[in-house]
């Protein structure tokens, strides 16, 4: 095999997270606002085949681990088809969705069956009222279906992710730790943080992670920390309650960055390698599919300029940052 992806700090990238659209069917209030969003056009997203290129080229390169994020990556039509072409590449080993699961239901069978391994369903809140609420307009029972069938086609592990939000929806940690108890789920809850906001009133909903279990400890759970069976890519701290179906999982990328072990690159809808989330750093591989060398030489470049960390924590305090962060929101991205 190749040189293998790695950065000037010796951490190794071999899981890439694809962003296949910056649109989505919901509004959720931290991803994006309510109305005024301009969308790329659909000419301006990176084909099936060129994604597929990309994926082939680092593949070779030791990237095993792919997820595929949007928006809502269920609203690009025939994302089956995507997963069946990347699932074919030799060396990539793990496919992973990032999805509000509205649309999900009706396409399991599909999706399992072209490929996909995992999947990450956001759930802010286990409250029809609240649920529409947040994501402005979602039904959380199409959520819930999905989660079902996600079950009963084999995906496995189930995570369903909670950005933890103070004087939103705090008041439902113990709803969802609840739930691991009775099913066999993954429920992670994650930091609000401050990606693409054009003021600071993020501050104001940031809650850190400890919150969770210190609740735990109120309630006379008995936590250990617990790693087995959980494939995955990502930062989570993982626990289980003692006696627990699931288990539950903590990403504080503010209060206790995870920068030290990341090991994953961002392309964007529109074509960017972007070495880290937080900062404004882009490349864009249009111009270099089709030239494998030309190709890896330019992710390299991208490692060559990502940052030790992303310094989230001193955006919370207020205080100067070594980098730009960037502007783009987190449906920009793919998270």
């Amino acid at each position: 095999m190749a040189q293998v992806l790695t950065d000037r700090f010796g951490r190794i990238h071999d899981y890439l997270r694809i962003s296949v659209t910056d649109r989505c069917n919901l509004r959720c209030v931290y991803c994006m606002p309510e109305e005024g969003m301009e969308f790329e056009p659909e000419e301006r997203l990176l084909s099936f085949h060129e994604i597929t290129e990309v994926v082939r080229v680092l593949a070779g390169y030791g990237v095993r681990k792919l997820r595929i994020t949007g928006g809502e990556p269920l609203v690009r039509k025939n994302l089956e088809q995507l997963i069946a072409m990347l699932s074919a590449i030799p060396g990539i080993e793990d496919i992973a969705l990032t999805t509000n699961a509205i649309y999900f239901a009706s396409r399991a069978e599909r999706l399992r069956e072209a490929g996909l391994t995992r999947i990450n369903i956001s759930l802010d809140s286990l409250r029809a009222d609240r649920f529409a609420l947040i994501t402005r307009g979602g039904d959380i029972t199409r959520v819930l279906a999905s989660i079902e069938e996600a079950v009963r086609v084999g995906l496995d592990p189930i995570k369903l992710n909670v950005v933890l939000m103070k004087g939103i929806n705090e008041d439902e940690i113990e709803d969802f730790l609840r739930l691991t108890i009775e099913r066999k789920l993954n429920v992670r809850f994650i930091e609000y943080m401050p990606i693409g906001h054009d003021d600071q009133g993020w501050k104001s909903k940031y809650i850190p992670l400890s919150t969770v279990l210190e609740r735990c400890e109120k309630q006379g759970w008995v936590v250990e920390a617990y790693e087995q069976g959980l494939r995955g890519n990502g930062p989570s701290q993982n626990f289980r309650i003692a006696g627990a179906l699931g288990t539950f999982g903590l990403i504080h990328p503010v209060s206790d960055h995870f920068c030290e072990t990341c090991n994953r690159l961002r392309l964007t809808a529109d074509g960017n390698i972007k070495p880290c989330l937080y900062w404004s750093d882009e490349f864009n591989v249009r111009k270099v599919i089709g030239d494998d060398e030309a190709l890896a030489d330019l992710f390299f470049r991208a490692l060559d300029v990502k940052p030790e960390s992303h310094e989230m924590a001193k955006a919370l305090l207020s205080e100067s940052q070594s980098h730009t962060p960037t502007e783009r929101r987190m449906s920009q991205i793919g998270g």
